[in-house]
């Protein structure tokens, strides 16, 4: 067993070409072979959110804090909440942050492929603020 204790874990600012607004990252971690699974504690400030982006074997989210939108390309803008479990299927393009005035937190989880756990595109414009759609 192992475990990485709270006071060694080192927070990153997210990237700004791929989180517009205050992002920071926690709690990284890469599993060793035969394991390709890796993940993160991701906060986002209000208005802060991912750019569009792909996952090769998909994305578990468990959102730990706060109040998120989520969106696949083509489909409607959800919103999630803490305690809820989000599930992106793989090479789906897609965002998450949190919403305009509300942070929010999760735990991000995915496995690398080919040696990559994601795939970054262009940076959310207008769909951030569109209404949010159905359940």
């Amino acid at each position: 067993m192992d475990i990485t204790r709270k006071a060694a874990m080192k927070t990153l600012e997210g990237a700004a070409e791929y989180f517009p607004g205050k992002v920071t990252v926690s709690g990284q971690f890469q599993r060793p072979d035969p394991s390709r699974v890796n993940g993160a504690i991701v906060h986002f400030d209000p208005g802060a959110r991912s750019a569009w982006h792909t996952h090769p074997a998909g994305q578990t989210l468990i959102v730990t804090e706060g109040v998120g939108w989520t969106q696949v390309e083509g489909g409607p803008k959800l919103e999630f909440r803490a305690g809820d479990i989000v599930w992106c299927p793989a090479e789906h393009k897609h965002w998450h942050g949190a919403t305009q005035h509300e942070a929010m937190t999760h735990v991000a989880i995915q496995e690398s492929v080919n040696g990559s756990p994601v795939t970054w595109m262009e940076k959310v414009t207008e769909q951030y603020l569109a209404p949010v759609g159905g359940d």
